[in-house]
């Protein structure tokens, strides 16, 4: 079968990963000029964290994560699996015990357990959460080592064309577009992330660190060699051009709050990508004519592409049918 995958982002590029391995003659279509300017995957955190995300998403959020794990760490080997610390000072304790409640498959750690873990927060915090088996990985090497492994299946990766007429004819054609399938898709709605990147050398965590706090609960990535990514913000908004001064004094002040030392740290960028969801901000497959969306990825594009691209490509080759993923199952997902 000869497949057009329109949109190079992590949907895109998994979609395509996925047709190709399985015979199919697969061409990515993107309107944008290069990589880093394909979209929201640019920007995110990378994490890797479905049982952390329980805390507001719904079970098939976990199902599907959990696939992806394993997806990420057979094809990118730079997937990092030491799983997720979530700590919050004593004032927000509170806030730790309401995550464990929605949570699950973790450990509780006193201070001593925890600063093992991660001896920088020694003394820092007295109780945390461990999920263990969670991961991360970075956003933009994790693109390019798909785009490589696509290289190596033949697959031509096409930039700042336009997906129409005799680009895709005779071709199955899988849409991957984000916000830009609004059109057709007109229950799309756009959610800004905003994300800093800081250099601090001096710190050496090794592990996503999400740091609970009522007005703004903040993670941390480690991207190596002294880069940590920090976000937090969730903007309903399609506006993806700026960061506000408050969004970044905030995103600064809550770093602080996790350890003083990146008062000292250097910003290396500041950066923000507007996500497509839907209204319960959960991912869907759907066939439009003869087009297969996917889209609604929400603020979990890393973690659930995966999971939607084997369920596409599944439907277009072997004629699959996944309810879970469609809005034939809108019901049960809403009471999810």
């Amino acid at each position: 079968m000869r497949v057009a995958v329109i949109g190079a982002g992590v949907a895109g590029l998994t979609c395509a990963l996925e047709l190709a391995e399985r015979g199919a003659k697969v061409e990515v279509l993107e309107r944008h000029h290069e990589l880093a300017a394909a979209g929201c995957s640019w920007f995110a955190g990378g994490m890797l964290a479905p049982w952390c995300e329980l805390e507001s998403a719904t079970p098939l959020v976990e199902e599907l994560g959990g696939e992806s794990i394993s997806w990420w760490r057979e094809r990118f080997p730079g997937t990092v699996a030491n799983g997720t610390l979530v700590v919050a000072h004593g004032r927000d304790l509170a806030e730790l015990q309401q995550f464990a409640r929605r949570t699950t498959r973790f450990e509780e750690l006193d201070g001593e357990a925890l600063a093992e873990l991660e001896p920088e927060l020694a003394g820092r915090f007295s109780r945390g959460l461990y999920f263990r088996s969670e991961a991360h990985l970075d956003p933009r090497a994790a693109l390019a080592a798909l785009v490589g492994r696509l290289g190596e299946l033949s697959v031509a990766i096409r930039f700042g064309v336009k997906a129409q007429g005799p680009l895709t004819a005779g071709r199955a054609v899988i849409d991957c577009t984000g916000l830009a399938a609004r059109e057709v898709l007109n229950d799309l709605r756009g959610v800004k992330g905003e994300m800093l990147l800081l250099r601090l050398p001096e710190l050496s965590l090794r592990r996503p660190v999400r740091m609970l706090h009522p007005r703004l609960p903040v993670y941390i990535v480690p991207r190596g060699d002294g880069v940590y990514m920090v976000g937090a913000s969730m903007i309903e908004s399609d506006e993806a051009t700026r960061i506000s001064a408050r969004s970044m004094l905030e995103l600064l002040s809550a770093a602080y709050a996790l350890h003083p030392a990146f008062g000292e740290a250097e910003i290396l960028e500041i950066g923000t990508g507007v996500r497509p969801a839907f209204a319960d901000n959960l991912p869907r497959i759907r066939r439009v004519a003869e087009v297969l969306y996917v889209n609604g990825l929400y603020r979990h594009g890393f973690l659930l592409a995966p999971a939607l691209a084997r369920r596409a490509a599944q439907m277009l080759l072997d004629g699959r049918h996944f309810p879970e993923v469609t809005d034939e199952d809108s019901r049960q997902r809403r009471l999810a």
